[in-house]
């Protein structure tokens, strides 16, 4: 933005906000300052950075992952990792400081709920995380009925966002991730047999597989079985033998990461062969890792990989494993991804109530959701990235595959 612009955009918004009165509104983490010192307006899709002497916005969301519990190092440490990096180049700029107040989730849906009420009863305007769909769709009402932007890094089952208007989600749903999956995976495996096994008491599982069986039967796949268990199984050698004996060519897994590494394990040790393919929705490094050799060959559905050529991956793969010695988790990605799409927003919140775009008084909840609800073509580590008119993300999913332990394009 060159000077000009700046001068321009300063006198215009001042001309504004001394005609509707803005200069008196209240934020709950900061004041609006007076029509002279408004800021000029730093967009993240240009290469230019804000001038120094922008007035610097002071903020403080609400974190609600799993510190403890089962799901806290597969999800909720990942994401707090991502949030963590997102958060310190964020406020290494000098238009956006970024405080967090954290709450853990204890991977529980009563966690969950809990960690969400407590940061409403704070009055934060945003909260980030809530990765499981199950626990989500108990705790973001609250968020939702109390005005406060609820934003998910992980959860992906199809139609939560339907919750209400405040809620938003990074991962793509499982109604667009699992049919380009099964599209991709048939065209080049040809495959006319399948056989299916999911969490039947888990929220996101069973969306997965309502999805890829609707997915399945469009292109006229015969599934011989769809195996079912609960979450916190550990022996499931009857479905699994079952699902062998019926000779699939492909088996679509739908579970979080407990259950999805035994079913792996077992699986392949119980004697369903190499030639059988297993394909697995948000399958993830730290998985087939611990899945070890029977993950070789697995098919994974993904919202990221570190090798994609999109916008600042690259430095960000690299300065994650300089900061915590490891490569970085899909969900670190998905989360850190998150905050950038979440801090664009709050800037142009900011710039919706300055500028007098909004024809209402706002608060900052208010104006972070309308500009969220607004964001298109964003760019970002897993893509241009947009939200639908019902807060789900649009970008293009990733088809992966396990070979020597590693992760390769399967496209």
């Amino acid at each position: 933005m060159n000077i000009k612009k700046r001068i321009i955009w300063v006198s215009t918004v001042a001309l504004i906000a001394l005609t509707i009165g803005l200069s008196g509104c209240e934020r709950v983490n900061q004041m609006i300052p007076p029509p002279e010192e408004l800021p000029i307006p730093y967009d993240p899709h240009e290469d230019t950075e804000p001038q120094q002497d922008i007035t610097r916005i002071d903020i403080t969301i609400g974190i609600a992952v799993a510190l403890t519990g089962e799901y806290a190092e597969p999800y909720g440490l990942p994401m707090l990792r991502g949030l963590n990096l997102a958060r310190e180049e964020i406020n290494a700029s000098e238009y956006m400081n970024i405080n967090f107040l954290s709450v853990d989730a204890q991977s529980t849906v009563e966690g969950g709920v809990a960690a969400v009420q407590l940061l409403v009863n704070q009055g934060v305007p945003a909260i980030i995380g809530i990765g499981i769909s199950t626990h989500l769709e108990e705790a973001f009402p609250i968020a939702q009925e109390n005005g406060v932007v609820a934003f998910s890094p992980l959860s992906s089952a199809a139609g939560l966002s339907s919750i209400g208007d405040y809620v938003f989600r990074t991962g793509l749903a499982t109604n667009l991730l699992n049919p380009r999956g099964v599209k991709v995976t048939h065209e080049k495996l040809g495959y006319t047999k399948a056989a299916a096994i999911y969490d039947a008491a888990d929220t996101y599982s069973t969306s997965s597989n309502e999805e890829i069986t609707k997915a399945l039967e469009a292109i006229g796949v015969e599934i011989l079985a769809a195996e079912t268990f609960q979450t916190g199984d550990s022996d499931f050698s009857a479905q699994l033998t079952n699902i062998r004996d019926l000779a699939p060519e492909v088996v679509f897994l739908s579970a979080l990461t407990p259950e999805m590494v035994q079913i792996l394990i077992q699986g392949r040790a119980i004697g369903i062969p190499e030639t059988v393919t297993f394909i697995v929705p948000d399958l993830g490094r730290d998985q087939v890792q611990q899945a070890g050799a029977a993950a070789e060959g697995t098919i994974g559905l993904a919202n990221w990989a570190k090798t994609s050529q999109t916008p600042g991956n690259a430095a960000f793969v690299a300065n994650y494993q300089a900061k915590y010695n490891i490569e970085p988790e899909p969900w670190a990605a998905q989360a850190y991804a998150t905050l950038k799409i979440l801090d664009d927003a709050i800037w142009r919140g900011e710039l919706l109530k300055a500028g007098g775009n909004v024809d209402r008084p706002v608060t900052d909840a208010e104006a972070i959701r309308e500009a969220l609800a607004q964001t298109q073509d964003f760019p970002t580590i897993l893509g241009n990235f947009s939200f639908d008119p019902n807060g789900e993300a649009l970008y293009d999913p990733i088809v992966l595959i396990v070979k020597d332990g590693e992760f390769q394009a399967f496209e």
